[in-house]
């Protein structure tokens, strides 16, 4: 790995799917006995919590009512 000028890293993308690590996760550098290690933040939101937030009471009934399933998501996808 290389470290860029702004002292950023990039994880490969297997290590990422492994340890399941998505863009906006929150984790923290900790020196261990002379060691860096990358770990998730203490109490951080998952990728799905935050997805749960930004979406809930986006959409009321009345804004969905008689919409299909398909209508739905349509909507939802911006199409």
């Amino acid at each position: 790995m290389l470290l860029n000028s702004k002292g950023q890293v990039t994880i490969p993308a297997h290590l990422r799917a492994k340890y399941g690590l998505h863009a906006g996760d929150e984790v923290e550098v900790v020196e261990v006995d002379a060691t860096l290690r990358i770990v998730r933040s203490e109490g951080a939101e998952s990728r799905g919590q935050r997805l749960v937030r930004r979406l809930r009471n986006t959409a009321t009934g009345r804004d969905v009512a008689g919409m299909s399933t398909d209508e739905i998501m349509a909507l939802l996808r911006g199409e």
